[in-house]
C-alpha cells in the first residue's frame, strides 16, 4: 500500500483507483487474472461493460499489477480524448493522441511524422532472460472516444484503425487491450479481425456479486486503523441492492437485486467513513444504520454530479434536475429510456446529456443505429424523483428571467409549483409573477395580465402586501407598455395603496405620470424618493436611451 495515515479514506469514492492503489482494491481478483492473461495470449482483447462498472479501475489497480516487468513490455495505458487535437503538423489527430500517450516527451514534429509502426520499430527491443523478446502490451482506455468523436475526423479515425491493424501485423508481439463501454462494441466489431490478427477475445464486465462486493467494503479497511463487522457490511451491501419498484397499476414492490454496482458502492462506502466520528476504531451494525443513510448518500451524489455539469456548462442545476426527473422516471417511478435527438435530447443539448453520462447517472444504448439514454441503475430513481425545494426553484426561474431564458424560467417555475406542499399558495402566487413576466416578454398581455391578477389575488389573501404591490406595479408597467398611461396610473395607484413606500411603484408611477403629460405631478412623486435614487430616475425617465 501507499505510504499514507491509515486515517485516510481507503474508498476511492466517484473517481477510478489507480495502479498504485492495487493493494486497495478488492472483489475484481478473477476478472484482473483471467483478462491480464487473455490481454498477454492474444492479438487484441476488448474489455467491455456498463459505465461506471469499474473498467478504468480493474485496468489500473487490476489488472498491470499482475504483469511481470522481466517478461512483458507494457506501454503506459493511453487515453485518446486525453490527448485528442488538431495537429499542427498536419499528422493524423489520433496517432498523435496514442503516441502521446505512450511518449509524452516527443515534439509534435516527431509525433506527427511517425506512424504507430515506425513508432514501435524504434524504440528498444525488450527480452527476457533467455534473449527472446517479450510481447508488447498496450492498452486504450475509454476506447469508446476513437469512435464518437468529430464525424469530420471520420477519414482520419479509419486511418488510425488501420494503423493499428498494420502495427499488429508487422510486431507480432504486439498485444493490445481496448476498454470501452458496452454501446459501443459493435462499432469496434469490424476492425477485430484486422486487428486481432485472428488472434482476438472479448472480456464482459459485470456489476460485483454480492460476495465480491462484501469483499470490497472488508477488506480495504485492513490498511486502515478501523475493522467493519460482517453484519456491517452485510446491511451496506443490503441497502444497495434493495430497489423499490412501482408496476403497471401504481402498486409499489421491493426486489433485491443480486449484483452491486461498484461506483455505487465506493460512494456509500467513502461517505460513510468521512461521516463517522474520529473515535469508531470498529464499524459496527449500529454505526451502519446510523451513518450510513445510503439514499441520502446517493441524493448528495446525484446532486454534487448535476452541480458539476451545470457549472461547466452554465445552465442552472435546477433545469437539469428538472429534465432528469421528468424524462428518466415513468409515471409508475420506473426508468424510462429516451432516443438522443440531431442536436437536443427531450430539450436538452447533447453536450449536456453525454456530460451526465460521462458522470455515470446515464448510460446509451445503440438500437438500429439511434443511441437512446436511460439511467444507469434503478438505485438512482429515488434521488433523481426527489423535487427540489420550491425556494431554490423559484431563484433559478428568477436567474433564468435575467439572462431571458423565457423557456427555462417557464419551466423553473412550475417546477416550483409542483414541488410546493399544498398550503404553500405563496409559491404559486410567486411563480405567477414569473409566468407574467414570461408571458409579457413574448407579447402575450393578456395571458401577462391573468397572471398579474392571480398574483395579487393570492398575495392578498395571505397579507402578502409586498407581493399584491408588485403584482399590480406590473400589471400597471404592462398597461403602459401599450400606451394606456391613465389605466397605468390607476393599477400603480392601487399597488402604492397596499405598499405606500413601495419603491419600485413609486418610480413606476412617475414614469406612468409624465407619460400622461403631467409632468410636475411626476416630480412630485420623484421628490419624495431617496436623493441617489431621485437622480437616477429623473435622469431615466428624461433620457430613456
Amino acid at each position: 500500500m501507499p505510504d499514507t495515515d491509515p486515517r485516510v479514506n481507503p474508498y476511492v469514492g466517484l473517481r477510478p483507483y489507480r495502479r498504485e492503489e492495487s493493494m486497495l482494491f478488492y472483489g475484481r481478483e478473477r476478472e484482473a487474472q483471467e483478462v491480464a492473461t487473455l490481454w498477454q495470449a492474444t492479438g487484441l482483447t476488448v474489455l467491455y461493460g456498463a459505465s461506471g462498472v469499474g473498467k478504468t479501475s480493474l485496468l489500473n489497480a487490476g489488472i498491470l499489477p499482475l504483469l511481470d516487468p522481466e517478461r512483458t513490455d507494457v506501454l503506459p495505458v493511453a487515453r485518446i480524448g486525453a490527448h485528442l487535437a488538431p495537429s499542427e503538423s498536419g499528422g493524423n489527430p489520433y496517432v498523435v493522441a496514442l503516441l502521446s500517450s505512450w511518449s509524452p516527451e516527443l515534439g509534435p514534429e516527431r509525433l506527427a511524422s511517425s506512424t504507430i509502426s515506425e513508432y514501435l520499430t524504434d524504440r528498444p527491443e525488450r527480452t527476457d532472460l533467455y534473449g527472446d523478446p517479450v510481447p508488447i502490451l498496450a492498452a486504450i482506455d475509454q476506447a469508446e472516444e476513437i469512435f464518437h468523436g468529430s464525424p469530420f475526423l471520420e477519414k482520419e479515425r479509419k486511418a488510425f484503425l488501420e494503423q493499428l491493424a498494420t502495427a499488429v501485423r508487422k510486431h507480432p508481439g504486439l498485444h493490445v487491450l481496448l476498454s470501452l463501454r458496452e454501446e459501443y462494441l459493435f462499432l469496434v466489431l469490424p476492425y477485430e479481425r484486422p486487428i486481432g490478427q485472428g488472434s482476438r477475445t472479448r472480456f464482459h464486465l459485470h456489476p460485483l456479486s454480492l460476495d465480491k462486493a462484501k469483499e470490497a467494503v472488508r477488506k480495504p479497511l485492513v490498511h486502515t486503523h478501523r475493522t467493519i463487522t460482517r453484519a456491517a457490511a452485510d446491511l451496506l451491501i443490503d441497502e444497495l441492492r434493495t430497489v423499490d419498484f412501482v408496476n403497471e397499476i401504481g402498486e409499489t414492490s421491493t426486489i433485491q437485486l443480486d449484483t452491486v454496482e461498484p461506483i455505487q458502492l465506493q460512494v456509500v462506502c467513502s461517505a460513510l467513513w468521512a461521516s463517522l466520528p474520529a473515535e469508531v476504531t470498529e464499524i459496527t451494525e449500529d454505526h451502519a444504520r446510523l451513518y450510513a443513510q445510503v439514499e441520502e448518500f446517493l441524493f448528495e451524489f446525484y446532486k454534487r454530479t448535476i452541480a458539476e455539469v451545470a457549472s461547466e456548462y452554465n445552465v442552472p442545476a435546477t433545469e437539469i434536475r428538472y429534465w432528469m426527473r421528468n424524462v428518466f422516471i415513468t409515471e409508475h417511478g420506473t426508468r424510462n429510456a429516451v432516443y438522443e435527438g440531431l442536436r437536443a435530447t427531450q430539450g436538452m443539448p447533447n453536450e449536456i446529456v453525454r456530460a451526465l453520462e460521462d458522470r455515470h447517472l446515464l448510460r446509451a444504448e445503440q438500437r438500429l443505429g439511434i443511441r437512446w439514454y436511460e439511467l444507469t441503475h434503478d438505485r438512482l430513481i429515488a434521488p433523481v424523483s426527489r423535487s427540489d425545494s420550491p425556494e431554490s426553484s423559484l431563484r433559478e426561474a428568477r436567474l433564468a428571467l435575467q439572462e431571458r431564458d423565457w423557456e427555462g424560467a417557464s419551466r423553473l417555475a412550475d417546477a416550483a409549483v409542483r414541488a410546493a406542499d399544498a398550503g404553500a399558495s405563496w409559491v404559486r402566487a410567486e411563480a405567477a409573477e414569473i409566468f407574467a413576466s414570461v408571458a409579457a416578454a413574448r407579447g402575450e398581455i393578456h395571458i401577462a395580465r391573468k397572471y398579474c391578477e392571480e398574483a395579487a389575488g393570492i398575495f392578498a389573501e395571505r397579507q402578502r402586501f409586498d407581493g399584491v404591490a408588485r403584482a399590480l406595479t406590473t400589471d400597471g408597467l404592462l398597461w403602459l407598455a401599450q400606451g394606456d398611461p391613465m389605466r397605468a396610473i390607476e393599477r400603480i395607484s392601487a399597488a402604492l395603496n397596499w405598499a405606500p413606500n413601495d419603491v419600485a411603484a413609486r418610480v413606476a408611477l412617475a414614469e406612468a405620470l409624465l407619460k400622461s403629460g403631467t409632468p410636475k405631478a411626476a416630480d412630485a412623486i420623484i421628490s419624495g424618493l431617496p436623493s441617489d435614487l431621485a437622480q437616477q430616475t429623473l435622469k431615466k425617465l428624461r433620457d430613456p436611451s
